[in-house]
């Protein structure tokens, strides 16, 4: 088993979609460009959705366009369909991700469709994909739980992202959208997945409602899965999950991985330093734990 764990930096898109405080152009630049120098390889930096309906990433192009791209970074984009995908790769963008749910009232809620509708609004992307030399990450959120639906069947978080993963995408980000989950939970639920796709095909993505996050993550950990979506500062949320609370954030994350001996290739001071600043962007007066701890040595 690898001692390698890659964090998937989603600040810079999940973070930054449900924040109240507006960022500029230049500032979502200037996050994913301090990103990019701490050493993570992996920083998702926007969304081509509607700017209707996520008027925070209105400027996807041009904040795609605008940022250094590190040669061994990868910034992929999130798309919610092939009008969102030719936006995306008119940009240059060169990983695209797509998003569905495992609960069907969420994803109606949350993309006005049940789930095969959305299964089969990304069979053109993933096609196009292929063609282009465009990888393609699946998403499948509300997999410990639906803040509509309530209980979430692991027979529906296995269909999902069995079919996300026979469809082309190369690696699979389970989520749990509200953070209701408890390690017990996310135990089984990895488990039940990685029995129908590979350990090596999955990540991990938990938000910190209830402050299990990383326990969730270290429990993971134990079961084989090496990468973890994560965001600086814990910014974020989920528009469409009332009551949902940040992502877990990266810099205790970070933290986890030294104490469990796992390598991430990662400058926790940089990263920290990064999260502290981002905190007084928003207008935060404290940023993450570990941010907290480290500028008080």
């Amino acid at each position: 088993m690898s001692d390698f764990v890659r964090i998937v930096e989603v600040g810079p898109r999940d973070g930054l979609q449900n924040e109240s405080q507006a960022v500029s152009t230049a500032d979502k630049i200037a996050l994913i460009d301090r990103l990019s120098a701490t050493g993570l390889r992996t920083i998702e930096a926007t969304s081509f959705v509607s700017p209707r309906w996520v008027p925070q990433l209105a400027d996807a192009a041009e904040v795609f366009t605008g940022i250094t791209r590190l040669p061994g970074v990868a910034y992929p984009v999130l798309v919610p369909n092939e009008q969102g995908y030719d936006r995306a790769l008119a940009a240059g963008v060169q990983e695209v991700a797509v998003f569905t749910a495992a609960s069907e009232a969420f994803n109606r809620r949350n993309t006005n469709a049940g789930i095969d509708e959305s299964l089969a609004r990304f069979q053109p992307i993933l096609q196009r994909a292929l063609v282009d030399g465009v990888r393609v990450r699946g998403y499948v959120s509300t997999v410990l739980g639906c803040p509509y639906q309530g209980e979430v069947p692991l027979a529906d978080v296995v269909w999902v992202a069995r079919a996300l993963h026979r469809m082309g995408c190369y690696e699979i980000s389970l989520g749990d959208t509200i953070g209701v989950g408890t390690p017990h939970k996310a135990r089984a639920m990895l488990q039940a997945v990685a029995a129908e796709i590979p350990m090596s095909a999955l990540a991990v993505h938990f938000h910190d409602t209830y402050g299990q996050a990383i326990a969730n993550i270290a429990t993971c950990l134990e079961e084989g899965v090496r990468v973890v979506d994560s965001a600086v500062s814990g910014a974020g949320g989920c528009p469409y999950a009332k009551g949902a609370s940040g992502n877990v954030a990266s810099e205790d994350v970070v933290y986890l991985l030294r104490g469990l001996g796992l390598e991430c290739g990662v400058d926790l001071d940089a990263l920290a330093a990064t999260g502290r600043w981002l905190a007084g962007l928003l207008g935060r007066t404290t940023a993450s734990r570990t941010g907290q701890a480290l500028a008080a040595t």
